[in-house]
This record gives structure tokens, C-alpha cells and sequence, in this order.
């Protein structure tokens, strides 16, 4: 006999729910509804990130979150070329890896360290001398540092590390899982989760919007910021905060040689994009203390994004004089109290499960997060 199909409601169209609703796309006997109150052409955190997976020049030396971030960089391998071959579409994946700026001599010796934890665990990370940045990376032979005034020192070139874009990211995941049966309901707000004992435990029976409700037998919250209202509603409540990050386009003065790294230094990300375009970006702004958890608007400081662009010149020095086509922001879910991110079952109930919380890295374990969700699916009883 055909076993009935399970009932898998995601909450939350970005780039982490997208990636959940593509990995169960491809489980049998699985009905996948994904529902986000944005409009299909809007985005919040996801719309925020600048694409850099920054795995292998990570200076953790081991631990979880380390290993999320190796192993959903291994993924991306695959999954780039997967999307590209499953939709006709062409993803903006910087294969070219990240060139890390060091100014200090502890920073200097602590790569060295990292290095060979990396090689150890199959990556390789590169130790680059002025003289050899000079001759490789010309734009960047002659960055200093605003915070310190130090010159450069050298750089750590990791290149298997990699950068997409987020929204052509998001957007080939949505049409990979939409034709494997994956509905996405847009425009469209959870506004009850309607519990249900089952003996000593209890899960989610129902979803309530404005318009339906829905039975379900699997909930999974990937709504960023909003998983802490929809989890309050359910007695158990995640706080997450919003922390705001800025970003810019720029249009270089002189076109620049490609292909090329990701450029890094003083928290600063230079992204090109092609031989004119770059990103710049992103600030890290956290909220006065007087913002609660349901008050997300935040107010984008100038001075802030300013002092980046700032920074990135002081790193790229052809940046100077360069036209600015376009800023943006957004808001990032950094969880309070504990690491990021959050990605386990809910407390107290046997069909809830998080994956929310990923603060900074929401592009980098996108793909990882959705296997662990997709592992826990498949385990089903």
C-alpha cells in the first residue's frame, strides 16, 4: 500500500527556507507548502547579505560551528551546478576565493596556526607576503588600516572559499523546489499555530492564516526574526535579535582585471562583480536598548555606512572616486543567550522544528541547515 503523504509546512520564503523546501523536494511521499508574508519580489535578511561563504578562512580552529561551515561550503560544490542544470539558470558564483588582509603580527602567527588546522582537515590557505600581493593583487599591494594605522602586513588567500548572490541564489532554489511539487504561498501571514496533545508530548496540528488553515504534520520555522512571535505562541519562546547590516554598489573609476577574489580586511567585504560593479559592505549596527523583541524597525546609521566605505578604500585604494549606484539594508536574527544558529527541534513539541538564528552566516549554511532538516524528516517513524 502507498504510504500518504506527510504534510511539511515551512514558515519563511528566504534563502534558509528555500533551501529546506528544495532538500524535501526530493524526499517521497511529502506535500510542501511554503508559506512568507513578503511578495515574491521582496526579501528581508536574505536581501541584506553580500554572498560571502567564508568557511575555510574562518579563524576557528575546530568545533560545530566550524564543521556547519566546511561542510555547507563542500555542498555549495555540488549544489551550484545541481540549481544550474535543474532550472537553465546561470548563478553569479565567484569561484575565484577570499583574500583575507592581515595587519597585525598576532593575527600573522594565529594564520599561520589556523593554516595548518585547515590542511589537516583538506583546505588549503595560503600565506602571501607584500611582495607577492604586489605582484598578484595590485589594487590592494598598498591597504592600511584605519583602526590601527597599520600598513599591510600580508594576506591569507583561501581559494576554496566561494561568493553567490543571495537573491538568484534563493530564487533558483524556489524554482528547483517548485518542480518537484513545492507550493509557495506569498503575501501570506501565520497568524495561529493551533498545538495538540499526543499522549505525554504534543505537536502542531494546524496552521491558521488570514484566509485558511492548513493540517499539518511537520512544522518547520525558518522565518528569521519573526520564529520569536511564532514560537511565544507556542509557550516556548526563542528571543532573537535584530541587528541591522548596510551595504553599498559601487561603480569603480577603472575597470578592474578578472576574475578576482572576495577581498576582506577590518570587517570590511569588497565583492566584485564584474571588471566596474563591486559590493561594499556591511555594517553591524545592534539596536538601543529600548527596542523589544517585536519592534524590528531600526533606523540605518549614515555615519555607519560611511565609515565602511571609508574602510574599503582604505583597503582598495582604486575605490577612491568611485560612484555609488545603490545602497540598501536589512536585518539579521542573532540569537540572544546562545551561539548561532538555532537549528533543532522545538522544546516540548515532537513536530516543530527551528532553523532560524543564523545571524551572519544565513547565505554560508543555507545548504547545511536543510540537510540536517532534510536527515530529520527522513528518520521519521
Amino acid at each position: 500500500m502507498h504510504a500518504p503523504e506527510l504534510r511539511v509546512a515551512i514558515v519563511g520564503a528566504g534563502v534558509i527556507g528555500a533551501a529546506i523546501a528544495y532538500e524535501l523536494s526530493q524526499l517521497p511521499d511529502l506535500s510542501i507548502t511554503v508559506l512568507d508574508q513578503r511578495s515574491p519580489q521582496t526579501y528581508a535578511a536574505t536581501g541584506a547579505a553580500l554572498g560571502v561563504l567564508v568557511g575555510a578562512v574562518s579563524p576557528k580552529r575546530k568545533g560545530q560551528h566550524l564543521q556547519l561551515r566546511l561542510a555547507s561550503l563542500q555542498r555549495y560544490e555540488t549544489l551550484i551546478p545541481e540549481l544550474e542544470t535543474r532550472t537553465g539558470l546561470q548563478l553569479p558564483y565567484n569561484r575565484q576565493g577570499i583574500l583575507q588582509l592581515c595587519f597585525e603580527p598576532e593575527q600573522w602567527q594565529q594564520w599561520t596556526e589556523v593554516s595548518q588546522c585547515r590542511r589537516e582537515q583538506g583546505f588549503d590557505l595560503e600565506q602571501l607576503q607584500p611582495e607577492q600581493l604586489a605582484r598578484h593583487y595590485p589594487q590592494v599591494a598598498q591597504a592600511r588600516s584605519l583602526q590601527t594605522s597599520q600598513p599591510l602586513l600580508g594576506a591569507i588567500y583561501s581559494p576554496q572559499d566561494r561568493q553567490v548572490d543571495p537573491i538568484a541564489l534563493t530564487e533558483a532554489l524556489i524554482v528547483a523546489a517548485q518542480q518537484q511539487g513545492a507550493e509557495f504561498v506569498w503575501q501570506t501571514k501565520v497568524v495561529d499555530l493551533i498545538p495538540q496533545s499526543q499522549g505525554s508530548s504534543q505537536g502542531v496540528s494546524q496552521i491558521q492564516t488570514a484566509t485558511e488553515t492548513l493540517t499539518v504534520d511537520w512544522l518547520i520555522l525558518a522565518a528569521g526574526l519573526g520564529s520569536s512571535d511564532l514560537t511565544a505562541q507556542l509557550q516556548t519562546p526563542i528571543a532573537l535579535q535584530p541587528v541591522l547590516g548596510q551595504a553599498v554598489k559601487l561603480r569603480r573609476p577603472f575597470p578592474l582585471a578578472m576574475p578576482y577574489p572576495v577581498v576582506q580586511g577590518e570587517d570590511v567585504h569588497i565583492v566584485p562583480l564584474n571588471a566596474w560593479e563591486a559590493w561594499v559592505g556591511a555594517t553591524v549596527e545592534f539596536p538601543a536598548e529600548q527596542v523589544v523583541a517585536k519592534d524590528f524597525a531600526l533606523d540605518a546609521d549614515p555615519q555607519r555606512l560611511a565609515a565602511v566605505l571609508e574602510q574599503a578604500i582604505a583597503l582598495c585604494p582604486d575605490l577612491k572616486g568611485a560612484d555609488i549606484l545603490q545602497t540598501w539594508s536589512g536585518l539579521r536574527p542573532r540569537p540572544q543567550g546562545r551561539p548561532a544558529p538555532i537549528i533543532e527541534p522545538l522544546s516540548g513539541y515532537t513536530n516543530v522544528l527551528l532553523a532560524t538564528g543564523h545571524y551572519r552566516n544565513g547565505i554560508l549554511l543555507a545548504p547545511i541547515t536543510a540537510l540536517k532538516i532534510k536527515e530529520w524528516i527522513a528518520a521519521r517513524p
